[in-house]
């Protein structure tokens, strides 16, 4: 899930050399945290949050095949 969560977003972003992505468990999910530079922040997330939504999206489709829950969050 976290190579699937960079490529996307390295894909949207200005300095795709600032985004990082960190994986952790806990026992109820596995929560992927997205950082991207701040001025990027905005193109990551869009406009009412559609672009976190679809991102969010595609994530729990790739990770239903596996049957884990996923959450994807974006922080500064």
């Amino acid at each position: 899930m976290k190579e699937l969560v960079e490529v996307i977003a390295k894909s949207l972003v200005d300095h795709p050399d600032e985004v990082v992505v960190t994986e952790s468990e806990n026992d109820k999910a596995l929560v992927v945290e997205l950082r991207v530079a701040q001025t990027d922040m905005g193109k990551v997330i869009g406009k009412q949050g559609r672009i976190a939504k679809a991102i969010r999206s595609v994530v729990k489709a790739a990770a239903s095949k596996e049957n884990k829950k996923v959450i994807v969050e974006i922080v500064q």
